[in-house]
């Protein structure tokens, strides 16, 4: 496989994207004590309380960690949705559609517009909820918190954006479900002890542990097929 120098060069491309955007995922948003917030996720956890947790897993532990990539690839995913399905709606759009790469270039412009506006929207929510929380997530909120968090995270976005766009132009298979995969992984080994020591401590979660471990297999079948 490797023989094949054009091939070799969009592993070893699709593969240092993929470590550039892991690193990203350790850099904190400025002014969040991530001990407090990771305590805070350890209780959400012993409550029973799987919403953060599931969001969590399709972010690769970034909002856990409040890392500047928090909001993932979605607000791009969703702006390509709502695009697409305006395309069916709107005669603008759907003339764009029409026009070949010219008109997809256009929509694609359009969608990065509608990703930074849609990332400023939770970047937004996401600030509000921190500065909310109990156990001095935020030692100092206030406006400067607001503002730097809000660019940070939607700074954030658009790098996620431009990897994935850059994956799959140079690199092998579709760079938005490259990402999504690989923040899935990497939550596969925590997720994993965790889960035997559930078990351990309470027997009766084994069989929602081997549901766990379906999903993990299907989603990343899914991913897999995709790409």
């Amino acid at each position: 496989m490797f023989r094949i120098p054009d091939l070799k060069k969009k592993i070893l491309f699709t593969a240092l994207f993929l470590v550039l955007y892991r690193m990203g995922s350790f850099v904190p948003i400025p002014g969040v004590d991530a001990s407090a917030l990771r305590a805070f996720f350890e209780g959400a956890r012993e409550g029973g309380n799987t919403l953060f947790g599931l969001l969590d897993l399709f972010v690769g532990g970034n909002f856990e960690r409040a890392s500047v990539f928090a909001l993932g690839i979605m607000p791009y995913i969703t702006a390509s949705i709502v695009i697409q399905l305006l395309g069916s709606i709107i005669p603008y759009f759907e003339k764009l559609r029409k026009e070949g790469a010219e008109g997809q270039k256009k929509m694609n412009q359009i969608t990065r517009y509608g990703t930074v506006g849609l990332g400023a929207f939770n970047a937004i929510t996401i600030t509000l909820w921190l500065t909310n929380l109990s156990g001095g997530v935020v030692p100092n909120p206030g406006i400067l918190f607001h503002f730097t968090g809000i660019v940070t995270l939607v700074t954030g976005t658009m790098i996620v954006m431009w990897i994935g766009e850059q994956i799959t132009e140079h690199g092998i298979g579709n760079g938005i479900s490259l990402i999504i995969f690989a923040g899935i992984i990497a939550r596969y080994p925590e997720g994993f002890i965790r889960m035997f020591q559930k078990i351990g401590a309470e027997p009766t979660y084994a069989w929602k542990a081997v549901f766990a471990v379906i999903l993990m297999v299907a989603v990343t079948a899914a991913v897999i097929f995709v790409t």
